[in-house]
């Protein structure tokens, strides 16, 4: 049985579009992108290598896996993190068929949650979702995220896509871990709490 991990970039104000680059998403006329790299630090590394390498499969939305896909396909597998992409499942929540897939891709279509609980109970390990905003806020609104681990860079972007839009179910969770890397990137871990709201 899989868990569902969501590991995501995120500022200050909660903004996760466009991290890596200028030209990854500009939805909305979006030009603040590339806000990741020139903060980030061996730590960041590390933790997304880690979070990688220890998944057992990622869920994915259609454009994440595309840009994923195109930066790590036919790359140098010596890295253990992308020799791990490359190899695990990789579902993608999209109503369209792949142009070009990737190799163990398997397009997921219809009822999220039942399509996502189909995924986590052939899987054992983490479900890693990296980026997938439009994905992320799915899961939340139909309360199928069992741990968060955002890495909040410091800097308020003040426009951008965030990963909550108000429409999330009610659940609590706990801090695991908390660490700041040495560029002040705060690491945090939320794993879903067992106690239920009174």
């Amino acid at each position: 049985m899989g868990r569902i991990v969501v590991v995501n970039f995120s500022s200050i104000d909660g903004v996760i579009q466009s991290p890596l680059s200028p030209d990854e998403d500009t939805d909305g006329g979006f030009d603040r992108g590339g806000w990741v790299p020139p903060l980030s630090d061996d730590v960041v590394d590390d933790v997304m290598q880690d979070a990688t390498v220890r998944a057992a499969a990622m869920l994915l939305g259609r454009r994440s896996y595309e840009i994923l896909r195109d930066a790590w396909a036919n790359a140098d597998e010596s890295v253990p993190a992308i020799a791990a992409m490359n190899r695990m499942p990789k579902y993608v929540v999209t109503s369209s068929p792949l142009g070009s897939p990737w190799q163990n891709s398997h397009v997921i279509d219809g009822d999220l949650p039942r399509a996502v609980r189909d995924v986590v109970a052939r899987t054992d390990g983490d479900v890693a979702v990296f980026g997938s905003g439009t994905l992320v806020r799915g899961l939340a609104a139909h309360d199928l995220v069992d741990e968060y681990r955002i890495l909040t860079f410091p800097l308020v972007l003040g426009a951008g896509k965030r990963m909550f839009d108000g429409e999330s179910s009610l659940a609590r969770f706990r801090l695991s871990t908390s660490v700041a890397t040495p560029g002040g990137v705060v690491i945090s871990t939320y794993t879903r709490h067992p106690i239920p709201f009174s």
